[in-house]
């Protein structure tokens, strides 16, 4: 990995509320580019993730290349994993360039949850594709008279998983409850996430890693979802979202819907050498892995690391730093505690021996999701670019980093510095 770069991740109908994904995602291609130097003629492939689709640019990574002014001849095409799209750009990016089919390769992910797509109900389009059909005036507006006004209604985009019925944060609050995890304990992890983000923002962590993005003329250059005041009393009034009278899942023990963009510039050792880059990291190995949604759904990331260490040849003892995606504190924790469990390693993984415990000052070192928001598809390359100039700054070192994601999937990525 050569480069990498992301906007601030700002909270939904916030400052970016007029900006789309691809507003986001060119302009942070096209700096990053910039920034690095490269001859943007050298790049063969753009490899980008979105979740919220735009039902008018499908193919958000090929509109990025001709919306960022890259050559119009650079091959693209566009991924979703839910919130670990733009960690299967990575993984594609690799792939291509350990098939020669590449040498140099963008990748990353966009969303904005300030413009979903909002479709028209059922009944109001049959009305409409069935009036389109009639050949004269009384048949086109036949369809329409059928309709009832709740039929006019628009419908956003599905929040339940269709398999369950269930919300992201119902499988979290469910997660919650089956593993025992209480509530104090999950403030006292979103508390810390806040905590670590704030004193990484005030240490200069972030500076060079995110864009400045100009709103009407002023910029939008930090997170705006940090908050370095929260407390854990703050924290403790506020009351549960999906299970008003027993539920421990709050606002603050969660992340927030985030609208933002990230980027990644990936190439072949040999490429890198040749074009005078000195690279931020190697990329070890990567795994994805898949659980049952109707069981625990977010427990993707216990499956997936224990693939990708494997492939990396290593053990979570030998990883300098870890960095886990945090959707909720509850789940952060379910999944920490599976990893330290000899018993959850038996019947999970078919193992004698757990993953392993993370020590507390290896974990989240710069604060995580919760504190610095989550805008599904940029998540994974904002982790993988934060733990590579984290390795750089260490003077070398291992990172692992993971996300759960809906429909019960697990991805996992191994970063390497040895220069």
């Amino acid at each position: 990995m050569i480069a990498g770069l992301r906007t601030p991740f700002v909270r939904s109908v916030g400052a970016f509320r007029d900006r789309s994904a691809l507003d986001l995602g060119r302009a942070v291609v096209a700096e990053m580019v910039a920034r690095t130097g490269l001859d943007p003629g050298l790049i063969d492939l753009v490899v980008y993730g979105q979740v919220v689709v735009d039902p008018q640019t499908p193919n958000i990574a090929r509109e990025v290349v001709l919306g960022a002014g890259l050559p119009k001849t650079i091959e693209a095409y566009s991924v979703s994993r839910a919130c670990a799209s733009s960690t299967q750009a990575l993984a594609d990016a690799c792939k291509a360039i350990l098939l020669d089919e590449a040498d140099v390769v963008v990748c990353g992910g966009a969303d904005s949850v300030s413009r979903p797509p909002i479709t028209l109900g059922p009944r109001l389009v049959d009305a409409m594709m069935t009036s389109r059909q009639a050949r004269d005036l009384a048949g086109r507006v036949r369809p329409f008279l059928r309709l009832r006004p709740r039929d006019l209604a628009p419908a956003p985009p599905a929040l339940k998983e269709p398999s369950t019925g269930l919300t992201m944060g119902e499988s979290a609050e469910k997660m919650a409850k089956e593993n025992r995890i209480p509530r104090e304990d999950q403030d006292a992890f979103a508390l810390r996430s806040h905590r670590r983000a704030a004193e990484a923002w005030d240490r200069g962590v972030f500076e060079d890693e995110v864009l400045p993005v100009f709103v009407h003329g002023k910029p939008v250059t930090r997170d705006d979802i940090v908050r370095p005041d929260t407390t854990m009393e703050k924290l403790a009034r506020l009351k549960p979202v999906f299970d008003r009278r027993y539920g421990t899942i709050t606002a603050g023990n969660s992340c927030a819907l985030s609208d933002g963009a990230s980027a990644l510039l990936v190439a072949s050792e040999e490429a890198a050498r040749a074009l005078g880059f000195k690279p931020l990291a190697a990329v070890r190995a990567w795994a994805f892995a898949a659980v049952d949604p109707g069981w625990q759904m977010l427990m993707g990331p216990s499956f997936a690391v224990p693939i990708a260490l494997e492939r990396a040849g290593m053990t979570l003892a030998d990883i300098t730093v870890v960095d886990i995606h945090e959707a909720f504190s509850a789940q952060v924790l379910s999944n920490l505690r599976a990893w330290a469990s000899r018993e959850w390693a038996r019947e999970h993984l078919g193992r004698d021996e757990p993953i392993g415990e993370v020590p507390d000052d290896r974990l989240n070192v710069h604060g995580g999701s919760i504190a610095l928001g989550h805008p599904f598809a940029a998540t994974g390359a904002r982790q993988v670019l934060t733990m590579a100039n984290e390795l750089r700054r260490r003077g070398g070192g291992t990172a692992l980093v993971t996300q759960c994601a809906a429909g019960g999937l697990g991805a996992a990525v191994v970063l390497e510095r040895d220069w």
